[in-house]
């Protein structure tokens, strides 16, 4: 692994132990040459997965861009990062358990949607403003009367 301070390709594994429910594995590593200490995950990964987009282009899946996404939907709500991680991790094994090896960016939003409502409301809504792209307060509005409701 290379040391993401000066680009040394010597680095030491220094202490390894399961992260997020067993699904990963948290390596603390350590550098000779510049003396910093970083960390890295390692991940199974079911198959590779592509994403074809609604202008019909397809792109591989990028879990940091799905993890960006979760995260900022619960910016500052009372959800702590092992759960955020847990979030993404079982909506990528969920993704790559249904499809083949293609999915649609209108079905990830859909798991991402599913998954945020039962964690925290407001990440919810602040997801569904983005992915159903609201134009106007009144698509708020029509949001969440449906949510009252419970439709959506």
């Amino acid at each position: 692994m290379r040391c993401p301070f000066c680009g040394s390709e010597d680095t030491q594994v220094k202490d390894s132990r399961p992260a997020e429910d067993g699904a990963a594995i948290r390596r603390r590593r350590f550098c000779p040459a510049c003396g910093n200490r970083f960390t890295t995950f390692e991940r199974v990964v079911l198959r590779d997965l592509v994403v074809v987009k609604t202008d019909g282009r397809r792109v591989p899946f990028d879990r940091d861009k799905l993890s960006r996404s979760v995260r900022v939907a619960l910016r500052k709500r009372p959800v702590d990062e092992e759960r955020i991680e847990r979030i993404v991790s079982g909506i990528q094994r969920r993704l790559e358990m249904e499809s083949d090896t293609e999915t649609t960016s209108r079905r990830i939003g859909e798991i991402v949607m599913a998954a945020l409502r039962e964690v925290d409301e407001v990440a919810y809504v602040r997801f569904a403003s983005v992915y159903k792209n609201f134009g106007a307060a009144t698509d708020f509005q029509a949001f969440l009367g449906e949510f009252e409701d419970g439709q959506p």
